[in-house]
């Protein structure tokens, strides 16, 4: 079964708040993008890469990721990170039997766990795979005010990250209803699952972190040059 890889890197960073934004910041030599996608170099499962940029930055990125044997194409992404996966779903090699979407500005994410949720969207039963983890954490649900309405039974909550994995059928399937809906989700699962598709999560590492202010650069820094020393 052929698996293309979607990478989702065409935000502006507005909460990131510093020039050139999140995804070609510096961490550890190289930038937070090209980590990303050195983990999907190494991901036996992977084929093929596409990297959903910014519309105006399509040939800034092009020069910054060259040398990822992977990577077929640098496409550029819509107004929203919704449009962004939809250009990217568009601009996949062929037909492929599998497809993964992650954000960019994840780079600590590992081979290992894109290898294994690819390995269970192909031996199980479900619509998608999504990698994360159970809430650690005590949810509250807060009105505008900021007044505390409750506070959520967390056992049964789950932190959704990515990488998603989804037959492409699937997920090009609840892309074009979506849009014909006008339909808004917060992730890819979300847009399978009002089509009555079954996801399951993926246990992941916690250390999965997405780079959104720039004080997490600085805990993605630690954390890879943490994994250099061990290796």
């Amino acid at each position: 079964m052929s698996v293309s890889a979607i990478i989702v890197a065409g935000g502006v960073g507005e909460r990131f708040g510093r020039a050139g934004g999140k995804q070609l910041a510096m961490a550890v030599g190289a930038p937070v993008l090209s980590h990303t996608l050195a983990a999907f170099e190494r991901a036996s499962a992977i084929d093929d890469v596409v990297v959903v940029v910014h519309p105006d930055r399509v040939g800034e990125y092009a020069a910054e990721i060259a040398g990822f044997e992977k990577v077929t194409a640098v496409v550029a992404g819509g107004d929203t990170r919704q449009a962004s996966v939809a250009c990217g779903l568009e601009a996949l090699c062929g037909e492929p039997d599998i497809v993964v979407v992650h954000d960019g500005a994840r780079p600590l994410v590992t081979a290992e766990t894109i290898d294994a949720a690819v390995e269970a969207l192909r031996s199980g039963e479900a619509d998608g795979i999504v990698v994360g983890h159970p809430s650690y954490d005590t949810i509250k649900r807060v009105r505008p005010d900021g007044a505390v309405v409750c506070t959520e039974d967390r056992s049964s909550l789950w932190v959704a990250q990515t990488p998603q994995v989804f037959r492409t059928s699937t997920l090009c399937s609840a892309y074009a209803a979506a849009a014909q809906d006008g339909f808004a989700g917060t992730d890819d699962s979300s847009l399978v699952e009002r089509r009555g598709g079954r996801v399951m999560m993926l246990l992941g590492p916690r250390d999965n972190l997405k780079v959104t202010v720039p004080e997490d650069l600085l805990v993605i820094e630690r954390a890879l040059e943490a994994r250099a020393g061990r290796s």
